[in-house]
């Protein structure tokens, strides 16, 4: 808790609002989705489906994995209380909702479903896109999947996998992300190895969203080398997530950002 605090504390000394950044790409997506500030009729939806697991007193056996998707723990939860502490914040979904209406992605793969929280933002965000969402654990995915059906969202595919084997087959593939939400593991042995792994999946219009950057000194520095690659051109530190692009004809750029 105390390196997150110190973490925090050097992250608002460094950041600045839209007034202090001078790149015309990044200048719009601030004024104009990240810090879109009015009420959207689909963040009712968000609401509802947040709360139809906040009622949820069912418990279920949720599987935890660590590095290299090995299980670590298992134990019994209810749905509850995974939606409470393990599910994305409602500014979070909120400003992922935003993200991908602002942005339109057709192809979007979320690493990490839990509940499916994330996943209502990003079908809302765009109906039109093809979502693959990827969890390790399969009670929580029986939840999710009953959720996606109670809330028609019929562009999901879920998958039941340990990541790996399903990362390396999109990347036989050459399937082709325009939006990733890296949410599966926060560990930076698994965060970099998941990054380099996805590389041949972008294109010039990609963002990839990383959740929890400052989680831990390790998570850190997994954002530390991401900012550096090569392939990288801008990226965004708003503390909670680390915002990465691709854009050839942007010079290479980071931006600490108040949210």
């Amino acid at each position: 808790m105390l390196k997150v605090i110190k973490s925090y504390l050097k992250f608002l000394w460094e950041s600045k609002n839209e007034h202090g950044v001078h790149s015309p790409f990044v200048f719009d997506l601030l004024t104009q989705c990240i810090s879109d500030t009015k009420s959207k009729p689909d963040y009712s939806v968000l609401k509802r489906y947040r709360q139809s697991l906040l009622q949820n007193k069912d418990t279920i056996v949720v599987t935890d994995f660590g590095a290299g998707s090995k299980i670590f723990n298992s134990n019994t939860r209810s749905i509850s209380k995974i939606a409470r502490a393990a599910g994305i914040s409602r500014n979070r979904a909120e400003l992922l909702f935003r993200m991908t209406q602002y942005l339109q992605p057709k192809n979007i793969l979320e690493i990490g479903t839990s509940l499916g929280l994330a996943t209502a933002a990003l079908t809302l965000g765009n109906p039109r896109s093809k979502i693959t969402t990827l969890e390790g654990c399969k009670e929580t995915s029986r939840i999710a999947k009953q959720q996606f059906q109670q809330f028609r969202f019929d562009n999901v595919s879920l998958v039941v996998t340990d990541f790996d084997s399903d990362l390396q087959s999109l990347k036989r593939q050459s399937t082709v992300y325009d939006m990733i939400y890296f949410d599966g593991n926060h560990q930076k042995a698994a965060t970099l190895h998941y990054f380099e792994l996805l590389l041949p999946t972008i294109s010039n219009n990609t963002v990839w969203i990383f959740d929890d950057i400052h989680w831990s000194a390790e998570m850190e520095g997994a954002w530390d080398i991401i900012k550096n690659n090569p392939r990288v051109t801008v990226t965004i530190d708003t503390f909670a997530w680390g915002l990465v692009f691709f854009r050839a004809e942007q010079k290479k750029e980071h931006f600490v950002i108040r949210t």
